[in-house]
């Protein structure tokens, strides 16, 4: 990923604000080859894991998946021996909203984007970009990257209704009642969404990205981009051969993956 010149991608659903973003970059980064563009959340991602940029610009709204979506799926499907690229979020959120950004040091551009802020967040990019091709950005600067990425999602979602308490479950001609108190994880499948307690599965049609944000986030840990776990249902962790963690259940006999990105939450390993 570090070649002589550094190469980013721009992700945008307004044509005419991504081509304003390219040409402003233009000016302040002539240096930065601008490799690809894309117009929502799903081609991002599928863009930047195939060709590998340096920098990702990503709108935070945009159709299919959110910056924010598509930054998680880079992140737990980027190789493992590269290093990960700099994230700059693209958002029109209002002051009030942007504390979360500011919360973290993942950068970000407000919308319409001033020359003077892209400016700031240029430099930022610059010295970042110094340090990598002088091979001084190690492990800690990437777990520091991930756990970033990782608080400014929780932010994002901190304030939510009142957590969910029971999930109807359709089996046959019934409605199940299913306690969210007894759910041992739940697992994106296709079209469904899985629900496990310790002794039944379910299935909704209710996607994890509506669901995860009525849960209560202090019990229910995302593990994966398509997996929430009950905290308290955790028996043990374990590291493979390849770095990866697994998680044991207390009632399941399933091991679950956990990605690269949600990896942070398990400090102690």
């Amino acid at each position: 990923m570090t070649a002589n010149q550094p190469r980013a991608l721009i992700a945008e659903d307004e044509p005419l604000l991504a081509q304003a973003l390219r040409h402003m970059l233009g000016q302040l980064w002539p240096q930065l080859q601008i490799q690809s563009m894309a117009a929502d959340g799903i081609s991002a991602a599928r863009q930047a894991l195939e060709l590998q940029p340096d920098v990702l610009f990503l709108d935070i709204r945009m159709p299919g998946q959110s910056g924010l979506e598509a930054a998680a799926e880079i992140v737990d499907g980027w190789p493992q021996q590269l290093p990960l690229p700099a994230i700059v979020f693209v958002t029109a959120y209002d002051q009030y909203a942007l504390a979360a950004f500011e919360a973290s040091a993942m950068d970000y551009v407000l919308k319409p984007v001033q020359g003077a802020r892209l400016q700031q967040t240029v430099q930022r990019l610059q010295n970042w970009w110094q340090r990598q091709t002088q091979a001084t950005a190690g492990d800690d600067a990437q777990q520091t990257q991930l756990a970033q990425l990782l608080q400014l999602q929780l932010s994002l979602n901190a304030a939510q209704p009142a957590p969910l308490q029971i999930i109807q479950a359709s089996v046959g001609s019934q409605i199940h009642m299913v306690r969210v108190q007894d759910i041992v994880y739940l697992e994106a499948a296709d079209k469904y969404l899985r629900v496990l307690t310790a002794s039944q599965e379910y299935l909704i049609r209710t996607p994890l990205k509506d669901l995860l944000p009525q849960l209560d986030g202090q019990q229910f840990w995302q593990i994966h981009r398509g997996t929430v776990v009950r905290a308290d249902a955790i028996d043990r962790v374990q590291r493979d051969e390849a770095g990866r963690l697994w998680l044991q259940l207390r009632n399941r006999p399933e091991k679950l993956a956990v990605s690269r990105l949600y990896a942070t939450r398990f400090k102690a390993m």
